[in-house]
């Protein structure tokens, strides 16, 4: 199974974004940003890889100024 990751520098905006994509009907949950991101310590919000398409447009009309990237993650 295939998923994405959304990477913050921001705890706070992480968290809102999330809140802001299950409002939205996306099945998506905190995790801790995993140390290949590069980016140190922070939350990051996982949601299945069929939702991009979705996440994109909500994290980009969310203006989110700490927004860092995605990431894919392979899950066996």
């Amino acid at each position: 199974m295939t998923e994405q990751i959304a990477v913050f520098r921001s705890r706070t905006q992480a968290i809102e974004c999330n809140t802001r994509l299950r409002a939205h009907g996306v099945p998506s949950s905190l995790i801790n940003t995993p140390r290949e991101a590069n980016i140190g310590c922070g939350l990051s919000i996982r949601f299945p890889q069929n939702m991009l398409p979705r996440v994109r447009t909500l994290i980009l009309n969310g203006r989110y100024s700490a927004f860092y990237g995605f990431l894919r993650v392979k899950n066996y």
